[in-house]
Parts: C-alpha cells; structure tokens; sequence
C-alpha cells in the first residue's frame, strides 16, 4: 500500500531541467535535447524553454556554442559535496569541530540565515549557540563573525554523542525508503521526484567519520543509486533524435 511520503510531488520544469542538466554534465544539452527529454517527463517543449531561460537569467546555467552547461555555482556547489563525501571515509583522529555563538541580540532572520549555514556544514546544535560534529571533513571550516570556533575531544562515548545529536535510525530508515521507492517506480516524472527526494535527503546525511556509522548505514547505496539515475539522465537527453 503506498503511503503519504511514497506520493512525491513532481518536479517544476526549472528542477527537472537542471537536473537533465547535472545527469549530463560535463557535456552540454542543446534546447532540442532537454525538449526532447522533458516531453518524456511530461514537461512541454514551451514550458522548458521558459524554464532555460529563467535558468541562465539567474545563473545556474550558461548559454554555449554548443549548448546549455551547468553554471559555475552549481558546479563548485556539486564539486565541495563531492569533496566533503570524499573526505569523510579518511581516518579520523577522534577530534570534533565546535562554533559557539559569541553575539546575542540579533534578529530572527539573522539567526535562521546562521543556523542554515551551520546545517549545510553538517553541524548538528548541542545546545542553543553551540554547534559541533567530528571533524573527519578536510573541507574549510564554516566562520562567521560572530562565531568562536574550537577543535575539542569529547569525555563522553562519541557513538552516543553523535547519536543524541543526529536521529540516524531515521535517516537510515528514510533512505532505505527511498531505494526500494527508486527501484519500484518506473514512471519517468516519479522516478524524477524520487531522485530529487534522494539528493534532498543527502544533504542531510552527516557525514560520520567510520567508526561512527551505525551498521548497514545506506549513504553509499544512496550515492551508488543517485550516480546511475544521472546517467539515465544522461542517456535519455542525448537519445538520437
């Protein structure tokens, strides 16, 4: 029986065409290839079109001699979470990062700008104004002026610290989700929302050192399942017309 998280909502043109934009990068899509493939989607050649133009407006992608590329923020972007992921299966040395909010007195919006950030950097909120997690990511180090930062070794176990930071079980649960979801779905807009729900759920993935993943942890199939829907991607936009 489907359930309420197994009816995902379809994609906008403009995701679904950066998306046909990520699965084939580095190579460029003319407009008669994302035409092409968002009419297999479900998505209107005008509709694209609309959707491209909005695009390269904003900068996510660029107009070249040879078609549409991904723009430069969309590829450091996918590039510093390439790294980071990279990155998180190297040794670790048992250190943890912290970010201790030194400022009182600022605006809500302010604070929910920090704490967005702090999030992306896969900081997880020990306390109100204090933010840590393992540092095992050779990336740099998110600073903020009003931040002081510090490398510490907790006391306590470092599994259950992580795990009263983060609700793994959860996260494992939802992404187990997400590939049978991926593996049973054969509708090409749905499948699209399954792979969006994937990257969205990555993101939150913290990003654990080793010895801190619970078993069986599902970010690698994940990535692997992600990784082949791309090419799908890939392959369906550049199909001989």
């Amino acid at each position: 029986m489907a359930t309420a998280r197994d009816d995902l909502a379809p994609l906008s043109a403009r995701s679904a065409v950066l998306s046909l934009m990520l699965g084939a990068h580095p190579n460029p899509l003319t407009p008669a290839d994302l035409a092409r493939a968002g009419q297999f989607l479900g998505i209107a050649p005008a509709t694209v079109r609309v959707a491209i133009t909005r695009a390269v407006s904003d900068g996510d992608l660029r107009r070249t001699d040879d078609g549409y590329r991904l723009g430069d923020r969309l590829i450091q972007r996918q590039a510093h979470q390439d790294e980071a992921v990279h990155t998180a299966d190297k040794p670790w040395d048992g250190t943890w990062e912290m970010a201790v909010v030194v400022t009182t007195g600022r605006p809500g919006p302010e604070r929910a700008t920090l704490r967005d950030a702090l999030k992306s950097h896969r900081l997880a909120e020990l306390r109100e104004g204090v933010w840590t997690r393992p540092a095992n990511l050779q990336r740099q180090r998110f600073s903020d002026p009003v931040l002081q930062t510090f490398t510490a070794t907790p006391d306590e176990d470092p599994g259950e610290l992580a795990a009263s930071l983060w609700d793994l079980t959860g996260w494992a649960r939802e992404g187990e989700h997400l590939l049978g979801l991926l593996a049973s779905t054969r509708e090409p807009a749905r499948r699209l929302s399954t792979a969006a729900a994937m990257v969205r759920h990555l993101s939150a993935d913290p990003l654990l050192p080793l010895e801190l993943r619970p078993a069986d942890w599902p970010a690698a199939a994940l990535r692997d399942a992600y990784a082949a829907y791309q090419r799908e991607l890939g392959e369906l936009a550049s199909l001989p017309r």
